[in-house]
């Protein structure tokens, strides 16, 4: 996606009961304001009854702006009882990284924004160590040290949640953060945090993963990038990536294998929910290609 300018590509998605003539209508309202549909992607899934749609839109004449749009959605809304969401292709999101000590992740994302392979801005790292600053900061991103421990957690979020308002930061990415939100954070930003863990969930929980991966034998090594909520590690998967292991893999081999997993299934999450491909239902995902 290349937005050319304010008002001139926006992505539209839509989710409401299944029922007959939901896309006509899309479409008149995509007719009457000159604009194009560049790509649409459509699931009406038999199971739940619900219509889910995506459409990447481009405009013909003089550049719409998204409030105009939106309201021009209103229509359908209320007849189709719809989830209406409009987007203006050019507005880039803008996140909060927070990690620990391990650097893969990070590091995989700050080269995709800073290569434009990623459509989003770093406004700010937030770590609970100060091991990477310097990798943050040779890449011109404010690093903030913040410390957590059992007295001081509320604080650091505290101090979280001002970073993101003063920053006008819109989604969390926990690339290895080894730190548990609270309940009242998951759910203050619900479906806005993105967390990479270091299996195929739900397997190998808690600490050293590998070594139990290592020690029970595995074939399959793998993570999972999931929307955070308070029930840990339970949220809404995103991406999952795997490889096949065997007996010959030394624990540092698997990990090393699985850093590399963590870090593709985590920019694809993000890249994914930039773009507004990922649509949340319940426990579950729609994911657009």
């Amino acid at each position: 996606m290349n937005p050319s300018g304010p008002g001139r590509e926006f992505v539209l998605t839509v989710s409401c009961p299944e029922r007959r003539g939901i896309v006509h209508a899309l479409t008149g309202v995509v007719l009457e304001h000159q604009l194009t549909i560049a790509d649409s992607q459509q699931f009406a899934d038999t199971t739940s009854g619900q219509f889910h749609l995506r459409m990447h839109l481009v405009r013909e004449g003089d550049a719409l702006s998204v409030d105009e749009l939106r309201a021009a959605m209103e229509g359908p809304r209320a007849t189709y009882d719809m989830d209406v969401q409009v987007h203006d292709a050019a507005q880039r999101a803008r996140l909060l990284v927070m990690v620990s000590k391990a650097p893969h992740c990070l590091r995989d994302l700050l080269f995709r924004v800073q290569s434009g392979q990623l459509n989003a801005e770093i406004g700010a790292v937030v770590s609970n160590h100060p091991d990477l600053e310097d990798i943050v900061r040779w890449h011109g991103v404010p690093f903030h040290h913040v410390p957590v421990s059992a007295s001081t957690k509320d604080a650091a979020e505290t101090q979280m949640l001002r970073i993101i308002g003063e920053q006008r930061l819109d989604t969390v990415v926990l690339a290895r953060y080894m730190q548990i939100l609270s309940p009242a954070v998951c759910r203050q930003m619900a479906g806005q945090v993105i967390n990479i863990h270091h299996s195929l969930l739900p397997s190998f929980k808690g600490a050293g993963p590998y070594r139990q991966a290592h020690e029970r034998g595995v074939k399959v090594i793998g993570a999972t990038a999931h929307y955070v909520t308070a029930d840990l590690d339970e949220g809404p998967i995103i991406e999952q990536d795997f490889r096949r292991v065997d007996h010959r893999m030394s624990p540092a081999q698997l990990a090393t294998a699985g850093e590399e997993l963590e870090a593709m299934a985590l920019a694809r999450a993000v890249r994914w929910h930039v773009e507004h491909r990922v649509v949340l239902r319940g426990r579950r995902t729609i994911v657009f290609d």
